[in-house]
């Protein structure tokens, strides 16, 4: 799934369509593990073209904050995050149309998610337009377990199976370069699966690989979370928790294509970053005790890693 197709049209209605159910559809599954919460929903629009539809749950037993976005937006003029890696494209115009996830659960024994599911246009008056999907899911734990990341990463790769064999080790050494605070020389977290600029082998098949990932990200997700949001924890546990979520603030703030993106194209500020935890901490220079479950996070956990391997070997190095 490397090369470009960008000549077979794309249907922008049916994408729209199915980003909408499986919002819908996911708050739906997020709801039942919070039957005495609900979400709210916040329609907006965008003075430049386009808007969205917020969806947040706070203060759950379980799910702490959790947000579910749909966003549909166009403009003139592409900006500078959508073409950094693609300057041929600077100065069309664009639609651009997502489902943007995060969850941040109560128990930190229970890791943090994220998912992305996006659709781009981009049209010039005088040449072909140009058509591409991106997306993927990751996860951020704080205290980790193994099984729990063989499951993500199993989900993951099952969901990319149909379409090749190279189709998960590509994406998920996607995930763990992407989701990589270089300014700490540090993962986010156990990765999952990033991909962008996807329009090989027509609109039909990359639209199912959109889809068939985003259905898999509930079956990769809410068995961790049923496992673990029962498990008992601890006062510190918690602080570690809120210390741990500082990077996935600096994260979202400094790299992440998707705030950037909205930012720049006038999007609505709230909605943008609802991703952000709702609690959350800063340590001057936190040194955990070697052996500690704190310190095994970035010792063994938050290392690229092969997770479907038997003895979860080290990949080489840091992501290429």
């Amino acid at each position: 799934m490397k090369e470009k197709d960008s000549q077979s049209a794309p249907d922008l209605q049916a994408v729209r369509t199915f980003l909408l159910a499986y919002q819908q559809s996911l708050c739906s599954a997020l709801q039942g593990e919070e039957p005495d919460q609900t979400f709210l929903q916040d329609d907006w629009s965008r003075a430049e073209g386009g808007g969205g539809i917020t969806r947040v749950l706070e203060q759950g037993s379980v799910l702490e904050k959790a947000g579910v976005n749909f966003s549909h937006v166009h403009g003139s003029r592409l900006p500078d995050s959508a073409t950094a890696a693609r300057p041929e494209l600077a100065g069309r115009a664009f639609q651009a149309m997502g489902v943007s996830v995060v969850i941040h659960p109560r128990n930190p024994l229970v890791p943090t998610s994220h998912a992305n599911f996006r659709f781009f246009l981009a049209t010039h008056p005088e040449r072909a337009p140009v058509w591409w999907f991106g997306g993927g899911y990751d996860l951020t734990p704080y205290y980790g377990f193994e099984e729990d990341c063989q499951h993500w990463h199993r989900t993951a790769a099952a969901a990319c199976a149909p379409y090749g064999e190279k189709v998960y080790p590509n994406y998920k050494r996607w995930c763990d370069r992407y989701f990589r605070l270089a300014h700490r020389s540090e993962q986010r977290g156990i990765g999952g699966l990033f991909f962008d600029d996807l329009n090989t082998g027509g609109f039909a098949r990359c639209f199912a690989f959109l889809q068939g990932v985003a259905e898999s990200y509930p079956e990769a997700y809410l068995p961790i979370v049923r496992r673990r949001k029962g498990m008992a924890c601890t006062d510190g546990q918690r602080a570690f928790q809120e210390y741990r979520r500082g990077r996935y603030v600096e994260f979202n703030l400094v790299y992440d294509r998707g705030t950037l993106f909205g930012l720049q194209t006038g999007g609505r500020t709230e909605s943008i970053l609802m991703s952000l935890p709702p609690r959350v901490r800063w340590e001057y220079c936190r040194e955990d005790a070697a052996g500690s479950d704190e310190r095994r996070l970035t010792d063994f956990f938050l290392r690229p890693r092969d997770w479907l391997a038997d003895g979860f070997p080290e990949e080489s190095g840091e992501p290429a």
